[in-house]
């Protein structure tokens, strides 16, 4: 258990600093991007490990790896901004 833990709060950082490395115009400042990344692995190599049990290592950080992605998506801005025409015509 301790190790799916640890793994998972370092496959989430690892997933943060690439996603902060790739594309750091679209998120915030590193300090709220890495941490977002290891808690989101922490929390689904929980949320993994509840509801399927003690099914191995590999699963679980799936789990993990899934949940960290997410939690780094919904720090992402726009990338450009949006361009609207307006019409003469409402």
């Amino acid at each position: 258990m301790f190790l799916e833990a640890l793994g998972s709060a370092i496959l989430g950082l690892a997933l943060a600093w690439a996603a902060a490395h790739r594309l750091p115009h679209r998120l915030p400042v590193r300090r709220l991007v890495l941490p977002t990344g290891a808690a989101g692995g922490l929390f689904g190599a929980f949320l993994t490990h509840t509801a399927l049990g003690t099914v191995g290592f590999l699963p679980v950080m799936l789990g993990a790896a899934a949940v960290a992605a997410a939690s780094i998506s919904l720090l992402l801005r726009p990338a450009g901004r949006l361009h609207r025409h307006h019409s003469a015509t409402v």
